[in-house]
């Protein structure tokens, strides 16, 4: 327990452990609100308990909106060390890499005009910005999948090189990577489907996802994104 307790500790205490701690309980208080208000509409407690949970849910994410603004300078660092990608051995990786810092960089500014648009910092209509920012969110998860897709197709030719000798620890990270794209992979595109569903009308099944479903979508990339948290942060206590 007393583990547990430090551990939760070390993830709060950075700001990329917190957020994510604080996103897990924004989409997961959605999913058990949304859940009640739609089955206790019967049961007063209940559906007055999934409202509250709800409206909980939407101040979390007005919190991580508002912790966003901080953002730019960060993604702007890692844009910048990455650049062209020149360490990149694959072409594919690379470019595909380097749009996606394109629409992660021009996802902020966005966000933060319609953030001070609603906020009536400024006297601009906030909706074209959010579908910008949304258009830019999906941009970016959908090349994160392309991206990994690559990437297990060419940790795939790795790993058959290495079956047909020795190597068994290098199998064995490159499976361990191989997982990790999987669930990069599934993380992305259970936010794609919610990047879809924050669509305007008409556009493939924008707003038709229930209420608990987009919590379930955002509950279930917010544990993988902890999952790979907690496993990059073994990998690198492992190195040192």
């Amino acid at each position: 327990m007393e583990r547990s307790v430090e551990s939760l500790v070390q993830v709060l205490e950075s700001y990329r452990g917190r957020d994510k701690v604080i996103r897990t309980v924004c989409y997961s208080s959605q999913l058990v609100g949304g859940a009640l208000s739609r089955k206790a509409e019967t049961d007063v407690s209940l559906h007055r308990l999934g409202k509250s949970l709800l409206l909980f849910s939407a101040q979390l994410s007005h919190c991580r909106t508002v912790l966003r603004l901080f953002d730019d300078l960060s993604m702007l660092a890692y844009s910048r060390s990455y650049g062209l990608g020149a360490e990149e051995e694959d072409a594919a990786v690379r470019w595909i890499s380097v749009l996606s810092n394109v629409a992660d960089q021009l996802y902020y500014p966005c966000e933060h005009i319609a953030w001070a648009a609603d906020a009536e910092l400024i006297s601009v209509k906030s909706d074209k910005w959010w579908l910008f920012s949304t258009v830019l969110w999906g941009a970016s998860l959908l090349l994160g999948i392309l991206r990994s897709l690559r990437v297990l197709q060419l940790l795939k030719k790795k790993l058959k090189k290495f079956e047909r000798g020795s190597g068994g620890s290098s199998r064995s990270q490159l499976r361990r990577k191989m997982r990790g794209e999987l669930l990069s992979i599934l993380s992305s595109m259970a936010d794609l489907s919610n990047a879809v569903h924050w669509m305007p009308p008409g556009f493939l099944w924008a707003g038709r996802l229930p209420t608990w479903l987009v919590g379930l979508l955002g509950t279930t990339s917010s544990l993988i994104g902890l999952i790979r948290m907690n496993s990059s942060d073994s990998d690198q206590a492992e190195s040192t």
